[in-house]
């Protein structure tokens, strides 16, 4: 150990180029499933984190990616289920900016409020479906179900967030 107070340095080939191709998705899955978007960057940091440490075994896996997603959707969970323990700032008042921007993040933050009062599953199914763009089969895999159950999850889904965003 060194006695200068420097981090040491962990390295895993391949983590870096996984990090600059998959970062951002991986932001924009945690972003569709946690209410906060600062919240969904650290969950993504911490997941990243464990990933460089076990990058042998994520790197092994058939599909890194999809091992790492996984990852995302467990530790999104993990937090979701923490956040009634948690405190959050209410007296804090958004900017404002141009009329057609301010529509868009109303139009934006009424649909990431519909997706959150979801239950876990549908919310899951959607946001990889919409935000990542996979199939049925992938997402089935992902969360070992069957493509059957995916598709009803998100009939469901759709149909709660249209009558979310109607009513």
């Amino acid at each position: 150990m060194s006695t200068t107070g420097e981090v040491p340095v962990v390295t895993a080939p391949g983590f870096e180029e996984f990090v600059a191709a998959r970062g951002a998705a991986l932001v924009r899955l945690a972003r569709g499933l946690l209410r906060d978007p600062d919240a969904a960057e650290d969950v993504v940091q911490d997941v990243l984190a464990r990933a460089l440490l076990r990058w042998s075994r994520v790197s092994a896996a058939d599909d890194p990616a999809a091992y790492v997603n996984r990852m995302v959707v467990n530790a999104c969970t993990s937090f979701w289920r923490r956040a009634a323990r948690r405190e959050r700032p209410s007296d804090v008042l958004p900017e404002r900016g141009a009329p057609d921007e301010t529509a868009r993040l109303a139009d934006r933050d009424a649909l990431l409020a519909g997706l959150r009062r979801l239950p876990v599953k549908q919310r899951t199914v959607l946001a990889l479906r919409h935000f990542e763009g996979w199939d049925d089969e992938r997402i089935a895999d992902l969360m070992d179900v069957s493509p059957g159950t995916v598709r009803s999850n998100a009939h469901r889904g759709l149909k709660a967030l249209r009558a979310a965003l109607e009513g």
